[in-house]
């Protein structure tokens, strides 16, 4: 059964919540035990992994807003979003906006898999080191 909108747009609001209130349990029960989450240079396998990916993300900046701009859900419970995301460095205060998207499966309420695309990969490193 094919998951709806609906479901899928809760999933993602109830991430959204729990990254923009930076709490780490909340954010990480949005992911399957086992996830397997790609990004531009990295694969994190589990929350073993990926617990303390998130924590360091965390301690190098606050996150301001984290916005969808599309959200669709295709075959096999495939759900794709184009997403904005600002962070403010906690070093200096400077403020990163970079805008990517993501294809991830959705199964009983969690995500699975994720892949994730940015805009400018080569970009975001150089701002997140605030060169």
């Amino acid at each position: 059964m094919t998951i709806s909108i609906d479901e899928a747009r809760a999933v993602f609001e109830k991430r959204r919540a729990a990254w923009l209130a930076e709490d780490v349990e909340a954010y990480l029960a949005c992911f399957a035990d086992d996830v397997v989450l790609e990004t531009p240079g990295r694969t994190v396998r589990g929350h073993a992994e990926y617990e303390p990916m998130t924590r360091m993300s965390l301690e190098w900046a606050k996150p301001k807003s984290f916005d969808f701009h599309h959200l669709i859900v295709g075959d096999d419970n495939v759900v794709m979003c184009d997403w904005t995301i600002t962070v403010e460095r906690r070093a200096d205060g400077g403020e990163i906006t970079w805008r990517g998207m993501n294809v991830c499966e959705l199964r009983d309420g969690k995500i699975q898999w994720w892949r994730e695309y940015y805009q400018d990969p080569a970009a975001l490193a150089k701002a997140a080191r605030g060169d």
